[in-house]
């Protein structure tokens, strides 16, 4: 299923090599006809940039030009693959400038939108690295949107109770998936670098996820999947009254923030200002009204739960959520996420995405109860590729390498 995005209220910085020109997107399901031979790189427009992804079946919301103006402190440029005046590919490219020089880190979060499936990704990502060295770029970094193993609910349950499991490593997967593989073997055969993570959370995005499968679901079929007590407490945040809402605007996203604020103070993190949450809101809404939505739990006049849901085709993310340490007995958070699984499901999304997680099964870590809420849902423990570089500037990247390595020690 595609979106039907408006145009960008606010044009990404960049622009078409061609001002006024618009390029066709090829017909959606189209990528297998690709010849990486005849593939062509340049800077595209936010609107070329943006039908492209509306072709596809799905694609990362952090690939949306409209992701750009949230992230202001970074320079931002849409590129496009085409062939034969047709848009295959996309990319937000994020530049992020090294202090006191005139040289960028080259960001690409979850992206690029390409044919990870080719053989030859070589034809995709050497003209990617070429362009970004002339617009300055000592390094690359980018996060490939491939899976390369999953594991089912029960296999992780089974890996919590088990004293001999530490990691999801210690698990043999489900599946392990023939194209990511293959996407990991090419990148290391031109050269990128696969990044450390702690923890299973790289230096940008998570690598290991949590997905609930919703194609040719029913919403029985996925409360079925459900440990008996996440489908408990379902039924009994009904029998308690507990509502859940879309909001409508700002005071219901300032609503959405104290609780946030409330919840960041209780778990011990940083919070995003609300700034940061009208910025995304405002940009990502004005691509696409139906891209991001805030749903609110109350009980009588208390709200015990609020999140931040993300759209973009058929794959929907839980985002940002909050909860109240009051009324904990009403389970508003379960009555949320069943919500957000019902609108994702009445979209026709295929993926209902609740983000990162741990690879830890160690049932003594502190971050073990993350995992154990979302395993409840019946979903998958998910790996992806990972982030990998791409150094441009070799003694400009090891310096940037090492000011990093240095910083999270």
């Amino acid at each position: 299923m595609s979106p039907r995005p408006r145009e960008p209220a606010r044009a990404a910085r960049g622009g078409s090599s061609a001002p006024g020109i618009e390029a066709t997107p090829a017909p959606a399901g189209s990528l297998g006809a690709v010849s990486p031979s005849s593939l062509q790189l340049r800077t595209g427009s936010p609107a070329e940039h943006l039908a492209h992804l509306r072709s596809r079946p799905s694609a990362s919301f952090l690939q949306t030009p409209a992701w750009a103006q949230v992230k202001p402190e970074w320079r931002s440029e849409s590129v496009v693959w085409e062939q034969d005046g047709h848009v295959v590919g996309s990319a937000l490219v994020l530049y992020r400038q090294l202090p006191r020089l005139r040289r960028y880190l080259a960001y690409l979060p979850e992206g690029p939108v390409i044919d990870w499936e080719s053989d030859d990704l070589a034809a995709w990502l050497t003209p990617l690295a070429a362009h970004l060295k002339r617009k300055g770029a000592f390094g690359v970094r980018m996060g490939p949107p491939v899976v390369t193993r999953r594991w089912s609910a029960a296999q992780v349950k089974d890996g919590i109770a088990n004293d001999a499991v530490r990691r999801l490593d210690d698990v043999p997967p489900l599946e392990r998936d023939q194209t990511g593989a293959a996407v990991v073997s090419q990148l290391h055969e031109l050269g990128w670098r696969p990044q450390a993570v702690e923890g299973g959370f790289a230096a940008g995005q998570p690598q290991f996820n949590f997905h609930v499968p919703l194609a040719g679901r029913t919403e029985d079929d996925v409360l079925a999947a459900m440990n008996q007590q996440w489908r408990r407490n379902i039924k009994k945040a009904a029998k308690e009254g507990v509502e859940v809402t879309r909001g409508a605007g700002s005071a219901d996203l300032k609503a959405f923030h104290d609780l946030y604020v409330h919840t960041a103070e209780r778990d011990g993190f940083t919070p995003r200002p609300l700034s940061y949450f009208t910025t995304m809101y405002d940009a990502l809404a004005a691509e696409d009204p139906d891209r991001i939505v805030v749903h609110l739990a109350r009980h009588g006049a208390d709200l015990v739960a609020a999140t931040v849901a993300i759209r973009v085709g058929a794959h929907a993310w839980y985002s940002y959520g909050a909860s109240s340490t009051q009324k904990r007995e009403v389970r508003g958070s379960n009555a949320i996420q069943w919500a957000m699984m019902g609108d994702a499901l009445a979209a026709g999304c295929e993926i209902y995405d609740m983000r990162g997680i741990t690879d830890t099964l160690d049932a003594d870590d502190p971050h073990v109860g993350l995992i154990q809420f979302k395993v409840g849902t019946g979903g998958q423990a998910v790996e992806y590729a990972g982030e990998w570089d791409l150094p441009l500037n070799r003694p400009l990247y090891k310096a940037f390498d090492l000011y990093m390595k240095r910083r999270s020690s």
